[in-house]
């Protein structure tokens, strides 16, 4: 099999993968569209000790011939953190292309059955693929109750940063986005602050911006230590809140209906075989959504 392989932060192309099977309760899933996400760049700079196949933004097709998107969290359904409803939380869980599990930089990857959900057929793939990472724009809705007098602040406008803002701006919500530049903001001025800037400097001003009392969400994940002034976070009484992965069927939703189309997002599409220049590109400052094309 075809695939990325990612070792001691070394990314290789290679032909000689062995094609996963799938266990029992899982499917087989040919890659068509992968998508490379900040999260995959940062596994190459040691964000996470992952060795194997990375990539966790793919549309595929199932061997029943049915085009599916994936949620990334596999979990074992019998653990304290699944049987309270926190399965993305799974104490045993594997993350597909980020712990435990191969992923979407291959022709071949496995999910289990409920992780899939199948694309309305209006979907074109280049849509589809953007799925995961609104779903986990959506995700922040899920744990902060957002309305139109809300004051809300997306520091970064990269990727994920855009489809934060795009769901945002359904809302009502007075919005605001900077981006790596960030601009002047009123200090202590907004209800919510959104960071994913994917660096440090992100959340000094995300810190910076929020009103006492109000919300930190932080969505970067990024190698590296973050610093702050945890006594001054008491003092204002800030809600520092993390989230991830988010709700598929809504993200699905709302592409189908074209409230979001990524589309403009996409600066790049390369065969599967040159993955390290899509990598390249990736990188580079300004550079939104690179696309991989796995299969036909």
């Amino acid at each position: 099999m075809k695939g990325a392989w990612l070792e001691n932060r070394q990314l290789v192309f290679r032909d000689d993968l062995p094609a996963p099977v799938a266990a029992k309760g899982e499917a087989l899933v040919r890659v068509r569209l992968a998508g490379i996400c900040n999260t995959d760049i940062e596994l190459t700079r040691g964000y996470y000790p992952f060795t194997g196949i990375p990539g966790h933004e793919f549309v595929g097709i199932m061997e029943d011939g049915r085009r599916v998107v994936g949620e990334i969290n596999a979990s074992c359904g019998s653990c304290a953190a699944c049987t309270h409803g926190r399965r993305t939380h799974c104490e045993r869980r594997t993350v597909l292309g980020i712990k435990d599990r191969n992923g979407a930089f291959a022709e071949y990857l496995t999910l289990p059955l409920e992780n899939l959900h199948v694309v309305p057929d209006g979907v074109p793939d280049e849509v589809a693929v953007f799925t995961e990472p609104l779903a986990a724009a959506l995700e922040i809705q899920e744990q902060v109750r957002i309305g139109a007098d809300d004051r809300v602040l997306v520091v970064g406008n990269g990727k994920l940063g855009r489809l934060i803002a795009a769901s945002l701006a359904l809302t009502g919500c007075k919005l605001t986005v900077v981006g790596r530049e960030h601009g002047e903001i009123v200090p202590r001025s907004f209800d919510v602050v959104v960071e994913c800037s994917g660096n440090a400097d992100g959340f000094a001003l995300a810190r910076q911006a929020v009103r006492p009392g109000g919300t930190i969400v932080m969505k970067s994940t990024y190698a590296g230590d973050l610093t702050f002034n945890a006594s001054a976070l008491v003092v204002d009484e800030i809600t520092l809140l993390g989230s991830r992965c988010g709700p598929f069927a809504p993200a699905l939703q709302l592409l189908a209906e074209g409230k979001i189309d990524p589309r403009p997002m996409i600066h790049a599409r390369y065969p599967l075989s040159e993955v390290n220049a899509a990598f390249a590109h990736a990188e580079q400052q300004g550079v939104l959504k690179v696309l991989l094309t796995v299969s036909s």
